[in-house]
């Protein structure tokens, strides 16, 4: 969860704490590109297993044939759908589809994997889709409207899964999360992988329908949402375009500003700084199309970071002659927050590149 509408000055005190952690800890490996694509597709491999690895021991997706689905309500140019399953690991995962009118097996539309946000909110997840505690606008009809399908599903803790966790009903909002880290770490994986994996069922589903064209989906989402989605991007290679807004985050400089405490439990992967940063996870989305929004006064997206990965995974893209394809824009005098301009850079960014 993070904080919002304030900036972070580092105290003298905090930085002081952090490169004493830092310095004991040890460097941090530099991400080296290499002069060409041939080099770069091997190390590109090998960085995805890397993070595979890190976040735990997976039990098998469930197939998008197991993924129930009903009517849930109709509405002017769009249906609703009510989806569920069992995610194999303990939990009936929820979530909604959206179709759009026209959207049929002879005539395919693109689609939008929508990932919620955190907020604090444990009680909204998917129901998201039809607000604006995230957004300036209901991002479920507005896609759907566009032409969209559009998927988005409960995250562990949140939504229908708000009290689902391992300690019952008892442990709901932040103490279920924490419950639900516990557990699986002691499983021998994250929250976050499971998060992720959870997503990728969805994403398997979302690919599988039949008024889907699978070659023209993107993903989409603020904060908590926004992290999904571009590491979404770095582990799978279907989705064809992401738009994140706020959280693109390097995990040394949010270290260097003493904002740890910026963003919950569900998001930190044991050993990761041990390889590479955030600008490696990101550099997997190559040479797909990536926008980024951040505003520059986000304690849990330090400006400095934002530059310094941006600068990177251009590099890579640069590799792939697609540097137009990857846009990092860093809002002047903005916080943790989903500007109206900032959607409709998002549905540009769509309309340019999956349709």
């Amino acid at each position: 969860m993070l904080a919002t509408g304030l900036s972070f000055p580092m105290s003298a005190i905090s930085q002081s704490a952090a490169d004493a952690w830092l310095k004991a800890a040890g460097p941090v490996p530099a991400l080296q590109i290499p002069p060409s694509l041939d080099e770069w597709r091997p190390k590109r491999a090998e960085i995805r297993k890397t993070l595979l690895r890190l976040l735990g021991d997976m039990p098998p997706r469930p197939l998008p044939s197991e993924v129930k689905s009903e009517p849930y309500r109709q509405e002017e140019g769009y249906r609703v759908e009510k989806l569920s399953f069992d995610n194999g690991a303990g939990e009936h995962v929820t979530g909604y589809c959206f179709v759009p009118d026209g959207a049929t097996a002879e005539q395919k539309a693109p689609a939008i994997l929508y990932c919620h946000w955190h907020g604090g909110q444990y009680e909204i997840g998917k129901e998201e889709l039809f607000g604006t505690n995230a957004t300036p606008v209901t991002p479920g009809p507005a896609l759907a409207k566009l032409g969209y399908v559009v998927v988005g599903i409960d995250a562990p803790c949140f939504g229908e899964r708000n009290g689902k966790g391992p300690d019952g009903p008892k442990q709901t909002g932040s103490a279920g999360e924490m419950s639900a880290s516990k557990f699986h770490l002691w499983q021998g994986r994250t929250l976050w992988g499971m998060m992720l994996r959870d997503d990728l069922t969805a994403l398997d589903y979302l690919a599988a329908r039949p008024e889907v064209d699978a070659s023209k989906i993107g993903v989409t989402g603020i904060s908590m949402g926004s992290t999904r989605a571009w590491w979404i991007m770095s582990l799978d290679d279907r989705p064809k375009a992401a738009s994140c807004v706020a959280c693109m985050t390097r995990y040394q400089d949010l270290i260097q500003e003493g904002m740890l405490k910026a963003h919950g439990i569900y998001y930190y992967v044991p050993g990761m700084l041990r390889h590479f940063d955030t600008e490696a996870v990101i550099a997997l989305a190559a040479p797909r199309a990536m926008l980024f929004q951040t505003g520059d006064q986000d304690g849990g997206s330090p400006a400095t970071g934002v530059k310094t990965l941006g600068e990177i995974v251009e590099k890579v893209y640069a590799l792939h002659g697609k540097q137009t394809d990857f846009e990092n824009i860093l809002y002047p005098g903005v916080a943790h927050v989903y500007l109206p301009q900032m959607w409709e850079r998002t549905v540009a960014w769509f309309g340019q590149h999956l349709r």
